[in-house]
């Protein structure tokens, strides 16, 4: 059994990452590190996590974790890895940063997107994209991993298959993202209490969505060419779920099956990407608490355009579930492990 420490244990994507290792047959959680909650046993905080261990938060201290635990995850809002990723780094412990501080190659993009100073360029050349059906060779050798984005990993996911195999142009490409109001984290604001979201579909950061360059990086290194998309978030009033529609000019004559059957081979081996039959789309109900990706797929031959809906449970598949997904291949583990729940219905 390894040890694993939570930094930022009062979000949103810690505590999922505490549902999920309770039942991990060989990773549990002995320390949950939270600043601002010191001193407090997070079922205070949170009352659901009642009559499980109780675990009381600590402050951080670096010096001590190499000697308590074997994985550290880092649940922080962006700007808090960078500082201290650098300090774990070269300690014996695995880390996975859920923050979005490593995943872009370029420190100046990161300072554009994200308006912070980056991380130092050694630590993120040492990060590895731990979108895991797509660089799984690349995330089993890695020390650190810099988990994806909730649209990101949706959008990847959906995307990648048609544009490799040169089905779709890289030009013109539009993603539709849609997320529940988890996606914004547990501080409220302005738009994201009650009153603003229940009854409301809202668009927001349009042209300026930090997950924007990230999406672009990975889509021009799966061509080695310069993608630039057009991404649109909206925030709908759901708790959890988040599903990106994909419309992608088509390079060729091909049927509908014919792509469904492209990505069922090139998905063969992905034990959380579920390729829906002809006619069907998916569902954010569908995938709710599990670290399924669904994906449907269509052909508009009237527009000649591929269009994909790919849906995930954003705290799952597109935070906790992942960062687990990734830990397993990681120590050389199954990679459903402790992730083979059925998703919750209705």
């Amino acid at each position: 059994m390894k040890k694993a420490a939570i930094i930022g244990g009062t979000g949103y994507g810690a505590i999922e990452l505490i549902r999920l290792l309770h039942n991990h047959p060989k990773l549990e959680v002995t320390k949950v590190i939270s600043h601002s909650q010191s001193g407090e046993v997070l079922s205070s905080i949170y009352p659901h996590l009642k009559n499980l261990p109780e675990i009381k938060m600590v402050d951080l201290d670096t010096t001590s974790l190499e000697a308590e635990v074997d994985v550290v995850f880092i649940a922080t809002p962006a700007g808090v890895a960078k500082t201290i990723v650098p300090e774990l780094q070269e300690l014996d412990v695995q880390i996975v940063d859920l923050s979005g501080d490593l995943r872009l190659d370029s420190r100046d993009a990161y300072e554009e997107w994200y308006g912070k100073e980056a991380a130092p360029q050694d630590t993120i050349e040492q990060a590895v994209y731990g979108l895991t059906e797509i660089y799984k060779e690349e995330v089993q050798s890695a020390k650190i991993i810099s988990n994806p984005g909730c649209f990101p990993t949706s959008a990847l996911l959906g995307t990648i298959p048609a544009l490799e195999k040169g089905i779709i142009s890289p030009k013109g490409i539009v993603i539709d993202g849609k997320t529940g109001v988890s996606g914004a984290g547990r501080t409220p604001t302005g738009t994201t209490h009650f009153p603003e979201t229940n009854d409301n579909v809202l668009p927001y950061k349009i042209g300026r969505h930090q997950h924007i360059p990230e999406v672009e990086q990975y889509l021009s290194k799966t061509i080695d060419e310069q993608v630039t998309t057009i991404l649109t978030t909206h925030l709908i009033p759901m708790t959890r779920g988040l599903i990106c529609t994909i419309y992608a000019n088509l390079n060729q004559d091909i049927t509908t099956q014919e792509v469904i059957e492209l990505y069922e081979n090139y998905y063969k081996e992905a034990k959380f990407i579920r390729i829906l039959e002809e006619g069907q789309f998916p569902a954010t109900k569908a995938v709710q608490g599990s670290n399924f990706c669904d994906i449907g797929i269509w052909v508009d031959k009237r527009s000649n355009q591929l269009i994909i809906a790919a849906a995930i449970d954003n705290l799952v598949k597109g935070a906790a579930g992942q960062a687990i997904q990734n830990t397993n291949l990681m120590n050389g583990w199954e990679e459903d492990l402790g992730l083979a729940a059925v998703p919750m219905y209705p």
